[in-house]
C-alpha cells in the first residue's frame, strides 16, 4: 500500500435492529456486527469500507445514511429479496440483548481492491450463499494483509452447530486477530473452556486471540501460550447492543496505531511487546464500556474515547 492512511475492508452484513424504546415501542436502530465494527472504525477516524446487502427501501437508506454519517464508504449490493434484513432485539433485566433475525446473506462478490486489514464476521461467515464468497475472500487476502475475524455466533441462524464449527475453525486458521466471546465459544465447544479453545486456536495461525467476557474483562491470548488477563470496567450498563464489535473496532484500531497492517502485519502482530498487546486490549475495553453505558449500538468517537482513556477508567471515569 502507498496511503499514508490505513485502508480498512470490513465484509458482513447491515440491517435494522427492532428494539423497545423506554415505553416499550419498536423502534428501528441501524446495526449488524461487522457494519458496528466498520462504524467504530470509522468515528476513530479510519478509511473504513463496508461491503453488505442492503435494500432500496426506508430501513435500507436509514442504515446506509448511519454508516456514511460516520465516514464509512458503503459498498452495497442488493439482496434478491429486495428488502433490509432486520433483528428483532429482547433485552432482558440486566440490558443483554438477544436477537429474532429476519434476513438474508446473498453477497455475490467481495470487492478486489487492496486494503491494509480484511475483517470478517457474525453472520456473514457462516450464512449461506453469502458465507462461501466471504470464505474465498478470506483465503485469497490470508498473508496479503493483516485479517481479523469475530466469529460473533449466533445460534438461532446456526442449528448445525458442527458445520459453523468447520467453517469458523477453518476462518480462524486464516485469520491474524481473532477476538471471540465466551458465550460464544462456549456455543462452539460445550463443555470446554473458552480460554482453552483459544490458547488452541492461537497456535493454528492467528498472532492474537482475544476471549471477551462481559464486565469480567478479557484475556488475550499470543502463540507461545502467553495469557493476559485484562480486567473489566465499571460501568452502569444501558444495553449490551454492539459492545462486542466496538470492541473489535477499537483493537484493529489500536492495533494499526501500533504499525501493525498489510502484509507485514502478521509478523509485526508477533513482535509486539506483551505491554504493547495488553495495553491494546485494554483500550478496546474501555471503548466497549462506552458503548454499553448509552442505549443501542453508539460507539464512541475518538475524542470520546481518548476522554476515557486520559481518566483511566470508563466513561464516567470510574475507577
Amino acid at each position: 500500500m502507498t496511503d499514508a492512511q490505513p485502508r480498512v475492508l470490513v465484509v458482513g452484513e447491515a440491517l435494522v435492529d427492532v428494539v423497545p424504546d423506554l415505553d416499550g415501542r419498536p423502534q428501528d436502530l441501524p446495526g449488524g456486527s461487522p457494519a458496528n465494527v466498520a462504524i467504530t472504525l470509522g468515528r476513530l477516524g479510519r478509511d473504513v469500507r463496508l461491503a453488505t446487502v442492503l435494500g432500496e427501501d426506508a430501513r435500507g437508506e436509514l442504515v446506509t445514511s448511519w454508516l456514511e454519517a460516520s465516514g464509512v464508504t458503503v459498498l452495497a449490493q442488493r439482496p434478491a429479496s429486495g428488502r433490509t434484513s432486520s433483528a428483532a432485539v429482547t433485552l432482558d433485566a440486566s440490558g443483554a440483548a438477544t436477537y429474532d433475525f429476519d434476513l438474508a446473506w446473498d453477497l455475490s462478490e467481495v470487492p478486489q481492491e487492496d486494503c491494509d486489514v480484511f475483517h470478517v464476521g457474525s453472520i456473514a461467515t457462516v450464512l449461506e450463499p453469502g458465507a462461501d464468497v466471504v470464505l474465498d475472500a478470506v483465503r485469497a487476502r490470508h498473508g496479503r494483509t493483516l485479517v481479523s475475524l469475530d466469529p460473533n455466533a449466533r445460534p438461532a441462524l446456526t442449528p448445525d452447530r458442527r458445520a459453523a464449527v468447520a467453517r469458523i475453525e477453518e476462518l480462524v486458521g486464516l485469520s491474524d486477530v481473532v477476538k471471540v466471546s465466551d458465550e460464544d465459544l462456549s456455543w462452539l465447544f460445550p463443555g470446554h473452556h473458552p480460554v482453552e479453545t483459544a490458547t488452541r486456536w492461537a497456535t493454528q495461525g492467528p498472532g492474537l486471540v482475544v476471549v471477551t467476557r462481559g464486565g469480567e474483562g478479557a484475556v488475550a491470548v499470543r502463540p507461545d501460550g502467553t495469557m493476559l488477563d485484562v480486567p473489566g470496567v465499571p460501568v452502569l450498563v444501558a444495553d449490551t447492543v454492539g459492545a462486542g464489535d466496538t470492541f473489535s473496532g477499537v483493537l484493529i484500531d489500536t492495533l494499526l496505531s501500533l504499525g501493525v497492517s498489510g502484509a507485514a502485519g502478521a509478523a509485526a502482530l508477533r513482535a509486539l511487546s506483551d505491554r504493547d498487546v495488553l495495553d491494546a486490549v485494554s483500550t478496546a475495553a474501555i471503548g466497549a464500556a462506552i458503548t454499553v453505558s448509552r442505549p443501542g449500538a453508539d460507539p464512541p468517537h475518538r475524542a470520546e474515547l481518548s476522554a476515557a482513556l486520559g481518566a483511566g477508567a470508563g466513561p464516567e471515569g470510574e475507577e
